[in-house]
């Protein structure tokens, strides 16, 4: 049984029917008791870090979280839940995240071009319009950095749907498992041990996200996934 953590921030019930189309079994819980016990955990998430961490803690769920990756049983992070895994997210302020990861969570600045010349607006000195949207929305291919369970799936090139205006910095590149291209190159996604995290919605990513999605699913939970 997967469980989803709900503290009222994600698209629970999309992530928890595609878990069940790759025969998966999944239930949604705000129980800490619940999460504690779960044999494999999702935190899934949509919206900005600080109001995030706000109702992970409103609800006692933070250390449950902590205490459940530690155990060594498979957890996976998506998009919002990836980013509140590291120490600090810089949106609107500065604010403490769950600390499981060292580093950060900050907004993507794209480059910006002269819309007449083409050039770099610091070196035309006229009005320039960014070159890239934020939030990064849409879909992006992937670059893999590392292999292992599930990772050995998805190969160079496969396309994940993309919703977020901020990336994380990981401390250690050691964890980075795949990135992807946005005015610079970021990390998309990251795997230590047990612990998967995408900054991509695999439930909206049709066939490549269904296979991660079943990848997880067929991970056992009675040793790590090895580092």
């Amino acid at each position: 049984m997967i469980t989803i953590v709900d503290y009222q921030m994600g698209n629970l019930r999309s992530v928890q029917k595609a878990i069940e189309r790759v025969g998966g079994e999944a239930k949604i819980s705000s129980d800490p008791v619940e999460i504690s016990a779960a044999d494999k955990l999702v935190l899934p998430g949509v919206g900005a870090f600080g109001d995030a961490m706000a109702e992970i803690r409103r609800r006692d769920l933070a250390q449950p979280i902590i205490d459940f990756v530690a155990t060594g049983r498979p957890f996976l992070g998506i998009c919002l839940g990836l980013q509140l895994l590291f120490e600090t997210g810089l949106e609107h302020g500065e604010h403490e995240g769950l600390g499981i990861l060292k580093g950060d969570v900050v907004r993507f600045e794209p480059p910006v071009l002269n819309s007449d010349s083409g050039q770099p607006a610091a070196d035309s000195g006229q009005p320039a319009g960014p070159i890239l949207k934020v939030p990064h929305m849409g879909w992006n291919t992937v670059t893999k950095r590392s292999s292992g369970p599930i990772l050995d799936d998805i190969q160079d090139g496969s396309h994940f749907y993309f919703v977020h205006s901020y990336y994380v910095r990981p401390t250690d590149p050691d964890v980075v498992a795949l990135t992807c291209d946005y005015g610079h190159e970021f990390c998309a996604m990251v795997r230590k041990g047990n612990l998967l995290a995408t900054q991509f919605h695999p439930e909206k990513s049709q066939a490549d996200g269904l296979k991660l999605l079943a990848g997880f699913n067929g991970l056992s939970t009675d040793a790590e996934v090895s580092a």
